[in-house]
């Protein structure tokens, strides 16, 4: 984390006039460095490496001419993991199957009120694939201390119908949205591919072989 407790215990007082602030702290997230740079500027990028709890509206509002610096709205999307590069956590892809349980554990640096999900998204769309794999109507993070359930919980990797193979196209994000304030974090994985069975026909003996 970029803050120490005693700044965190700081600012808690003023979480109701203060902005909320929060990431998944494991598994591995994306992060903002060179690849994000290149790709959303360095303003963008200094902004988050400074605080990595922060959210794209504060970005936006604190650079009220536009992000000019190298900011290429084709490459980065503020609103998809917050903009962070695939390149800058190649490192940190997980390797799930279907069924698999993934376990996370959410910082929450300053609450306030909101909904939540955790879904698969594809990145190229920036879809989420089937339903959220959990989700927070209403309520969420609406104390200095929210619930466990709300700070560490886990979800099951569904079947995703021969997506989400290729690293890079799919994250499991986690999303909070509250008060005109969006926060993303995202967790790059792959699954394997479906294996299919192929068949031939024995043209001699007239039977179909499997392989």
């Amino acid at each position: 984390m970029h803050f120490s407790l005693a700044s965190t215990l700081g600012l808690a007082g003023l979480v109701a006039q203060a902005a909320g602030h929060g990431l998944v702290q494991k598994p591995a997230t994306r992060a903002p460095g060179d690849a994000t740079a290149a790709a959303c500027g360095k303003t963008m990028a200094t902004f988050y490496k400074a605080d990595n709890t922060s959210y794209p509206e504060a970005l936006l509002r604190a650079n009220p001419s536009g992000l000019k610096d190298g900011y290429d709205a084709k490459k980065c999307n503020l609103y998809l993991c917050r903009g962070y590069q695939f390149a800058d956590n190649a490192a940190n892809v997980q390797k799930y199957k279907p069924g698999d349980v993934v376990d996370l554990e959410v910082w929450i640096r300053i609450a306030h009120e909101g909904h939540a999900n955790v879904s698969i998204v594809d990145t190229a769309s920036n879809a989420v694939i089937g339903a959220p794999l959990l989700s927070w109507a209403k309520g969420y993070a609406a104390s200095t201390k929210p619930p466990v359930d709300q700070t560490k919980f886990s979800v099951k990797v569904p079947e995703l119908g021969g997506k989400c193979t290729e690293a890079g196209a799919c994250v499991v994000q986690w999303y909070w949205f509250g008060q005109g304030q969006t926060y993303e974090s995202c967790i790059d994985f792959t699954v394997p591919a479906p294996a299919h069975a192929h068949g031939r026909r024995d043209n001699v003996r007239g039977r179909r072989v499997w392989q």
